[in-house]
């Protein structure tokens, strides 16, 4: 295993004309299934194949069960940080109030229903008769979120009970699948299996991943279906070029190059990105982003394997599939994610085509009231503006100046016995849950995310774009919404994409670390796909630049850890001295 086969060597893009040449590689098979290409080939035509394929596309690292290994030890690390002391506090905390209620209504009625006024204090006292008529009529509640993530929470529920702990182990099941997802995205990323491990454990330590996998909001279930679409994109990369590079070689086609058909890891992240969609509709900007990714990772690919109409070939080719792939089928899955609403009576909106537009069409009706619905909610989404203590502006998020306190309470003692009375003058114990990441990451993100732009504007390589375009796809997509009312923790659905800039540059720093062989090609005209003479030894990092590297990625991970350790009291809700809770809080918007 290497460090970083593909950690940053600018010379290393598979998207620029030449890279590694693994076709003697003892593992490689031109005749596997995975590659695309047919058993029965040439000797002639197979090494053309594999010399194409290795052009296209760095071989992943070849280190047996390591691959899987690795990443499951860390998300095993991740899992017992985050079930531990689950369902502590045990409140209602923040928006808990309005999703823990949904999903149990989801569980019991199919729908959204209204709540009684004393919800809360029924629910804290063990009851579950919670519901009654709304006050504008009926019992359907006017939400403004999908229920994708409600019907996670409910299944919590269901086995747990309405309790802290039912509606919590959703979000802190996903948010551990995060980490082995995010451990096997970036290793796809670097060709590393050690980067990816560190993406994992970085993400495991940042404080507001942590924070958001232990409370029953939905941003969890956002961030967690970005990131999967995210890898599917990535898998399908590698996956179409193989099978690009065996139809260059075997099958005849104009200019525009061969013709791919429906790609079903596209499917897949198409599906993702619904499920995103359906958990906060913030996950549709991801879908134009991806969109743009898909496209420009297909003009790359064949312009690389020699496409002279690389262009036209990618929208021709491969990009009349993209509005089924990343449009119709996202759409599809985000509706289909609405059966509970589709299928009851009792929904808010549910029979306005009914009793406003007198349509009375079987399923027509139905939809295009849910059309009516999400109007009402696109409108109420970008209005909204009530002032809150802890909301923010985009701008403050990656300074961390205003994290949210999503629970905070005062007792007399070392134990949630009493709480502290009013006026109350003696020795102070506090406990709260602040939504706050880890300053060792989300500082040292800002010249991440820099070098990444700088890095893709002057090498144009492919991981720095993708890394930044995602970011931009959660992030700068808020700007233009200065009045609405926001939080910090809507930036945890690009973090993972914060996390792997940062990882990005420490394979840098670290240096690639074993000799592969590289590809020269011609700019213009066919590129020869065989002759020695192409090919040139890319040298391996000297032994002290990378002891240095190590060393400093060591130093950097172990402060990611220090600062985890010394945040984790108010992360998850432990009762410390108000002195020690104070000593946490470094500036006065951290209060």
């Amino acid at each position: 295993m290497t460090a970083t086969q593909a950690d940053g060597t600018p010379g290393m893009d598979p998207d620029k004309p030449g890279n590694a040449d693994n076709s003697g590689n003892p593992g490689f098979n031109p005749a596997d299934p995975g590659t695309g290409v047919p058993g029965r080939v040439s000797v002639e035509q197979a090494g053309r194949i594999a010399t194409l394929r290795a052009r296209l596309a760095t071989p992943m690292p070849d280190d047996g069960p390591w691959g899987w290994i690795g990443p499951l030890l860390v998300t095993a690390f991740a899992a017992f940080m985050r079930f531990s002391r689950l369902a502590v506090p045990h409140a209602l905390i923040f928006d808990e109030t309005y999703y823990a209620k949904d999903a149990w209504s989801i569980l019991t009625h199919g729908v959204e229903w209204c709540d009684k006024k004393n919800a809360n204090a029924l629910i804290l006292s063990g009851h579950t008769d919670i519901f009654s008529a709304c006050s504008y009529g009926g019992h359907g509640e006017l939400v403004v979120q999908p229920p994708l993530g409600k019907l996670f929470m409910a299944v919590g529920e269901w086995l747990f009970g309405l309790n802290s702990l039912g509606w919590r182990v959703a979000p802190a099941l996903f948010g551990t699948l995060a980490i082995l997802l995010m451990c096997r995205v970036a290793r796809r990323m670097t060709r590393s299996t050690l980067l990816g491990c560190l993406a994992g454990l970085l993400l495991s330590l940042d404080g507001l991943e942590f924070v958001m996998s232990r409370v029953g909001l939905l941003d969890i279930f956002l961030m967690f279906f970005v990131l999967a679409a995210f890898g599917c994109l990535l898998v399908d990369r590698d996956r179409s070029r193989s099978r690009l590079a065996a139809a260059m070689v075997l099958t005849r086609s104009d200019d525009a190059g061969p013709e791919l058909g429906i790609r079903k890891w596209r499917v897949a992240a198409g599906v993702m990105l619904g499920l995103a969609c359906a958990s906060k509709q913030y996950g549709s900007w991801y879908v134009v982003a991806f969109i743009a990714l898909a496209v420009a990772w297909d003009i790359g690919a064949r312009r690389a394997a020699g496409v002279r109409a690389y262009i036209p070939g990618a929208f021709l080719r491969d990009g009349k599939w993209l509005p089924l792939s990343l449009g119709v089928i996202p759409v599809v899955t985000y509706v289909v994610t609405w059966t509970g609403w589709l299928l009851t009576s009792t929904g808010y909106y549910r029979n306005y085509a009914q009793t406003t537009d007198h349509m009375n069409i079987p399923v027509i009706s139905a939809l295009w009231s849910l059309i009516k619905y999400h109007q009402y909610m696109a409108q109420f989404a970008v209005q909204l503006h009530t002032p809150h203590p802890y909301e923010s502006q985009p701008w403050d998020w990656l300074v961390i100046s205003r994290p949210v306190a999503l629970y905070w309470n005062c007792y007399t003692g070392p134990a949630a016995h009493q709480v502290c009375p009013s006026g109350y003058r003696g020795a102070e114990w506090a406990q709260e849950v602040l939504a706050i990441g880890n300053p060792a990451i989300w500082w040292v993100s800002i010249p991440a995310l820099l070098f990444c732009l700088g890095w893709w504007f002057t090498r144009r390589d492919w991981r720095a774009g993708a890394v930044v375009l995602s970011v931009a796809a959660g992030w700068l997509t808020w700007f233009p919404f200065v009045s609405r009312t926001k939080f910090y923790y809507y930036a945890l659905e690009f973090e993972p994409f914060l996390i792997l800039s940062i990882v990005l540059c420490l394979g840098l720093i670290i240096g690639p670390g074993g000799q592969e062989a590289r590809t020269r090609v011609r700019l213009t005209g066919e590129p020869r796909l065989a002759g020695e003479d192409l090919l040139e030894p890319v040298g391996t990092a000297s032994r002290a630049r990378r002891a240095i590297g190590v060393a400093v990625a060591g130093a950097y991970t172990l402060a990611v850890l220090a600062l985890f350790w010394y945040f984790y009291p108010i992360l998850a809700g432990k009762i410390i001295p108000y002195q020690d809770w104070y000593a946490h809080m470094w500036y006065h918007g951290w209060i």
